[in-house]
């Protein structure tokens, strides 16, 4: 009976020994992970666009509206016409319905006016064919030899849209870019304050922007995504 209770104290003893020594190990341990680095990496790109809505807009003015219909359908052919010639199909142009109005017929302002009847008229181009848009741009003096002025494409009217709609095909790459970049980030870090970059903690792959390059080039886009990324120190 004593000999039992000897060999289960000394076995209970052996037991604190090894917890004792395990517990400044467990300790530096869980202390470890309080020890963070948060860092962010940034991955920029210049693409440009594949997508262009371009709305050319025109004005028919008259006395008579039999004649202004008739000088819209004009210049609508004409337009028409102009873009086919630069490759743009069918399929990719749109005729809105005209707008028509009747000064005579308003409320407020005289009546002694050149022309009763302003129609506003708007041709939107929609394509993925960007070259032929920018192309048809630099030609539309073509449309000025018809008599046929256009609106501004960059009024706030009728803006000429640029977009670019292909980011899933580079967002993988971008990611793994902007992580790798964040990672420099952390070793540099790491290193600079005497420590070992550990495994991730949390790492938070950011909003993707897509904004003009400049005012002056709408056709190019800059695509930018920044990570933040988490890592645990290590003595």
């Amino acid at each position: 009976m004593e000999k039992g209770k000897f060999y289960s104290g000394l076995f209970i003893m052996i037991g604190l020994i090894f917890l004792g020594l395990m517990i400044p190990k467990a300790v530096s341990n869980f202390r470890s992970f309080d020890r963070i680095v948060t860092v962010k990496g940034l991955s920029e790109r210049e693409v440009k666009a594949d997508k262009v809505i371009w709305p050319l807009a025109f004005n028919v003015v008259g006395n008579d509206i039999s004649s202004v219909y008739s000088e819209i359908d004009r210049k609508t052919g004409k337009v028409i016409e102009f873009l086919k010639s630069g490759g743009i199909q069918d399929s990719e142009i749109t005729v809105s319905v005209p707008t028509v109005s009747d000064k005579y017929a308003q409320e407020y302002g005289n009546n002694d006016r050149t022309f009763r009847y302003l129609s506003k008229n708007v041709i939107t181009v929609c394509t993925g064919n960007v070259d032929a848009v920018l192309a048809l741009m630099n030609k539309q003096v073509d449309l000025l030899k018809d008599g046929l002025v256009l609106g501004s494409g960059n009024s706030w009217e009728n803006p000429v849209e640029f977009k670019f709609e292909g980011l899933n095909d580079i967002k993988p790459e971008m990611i793994e870019d902007a992580t790798k970049n964040a990672r420099e980030a952390a070793q540099k870090f790491a290193k600079d304050s005497g420590s070992r970059l550990g495994k991730i903690k949390t790492a938070n792959q950011g909003t993707f922007s897509i904004e003009n390059r400049d005012s002056n080039t709408p056709y190019i886009k800059k695509v930018r995504v920044v990570s933040s990324v988490t890592y645990y120190l290590k003595n």
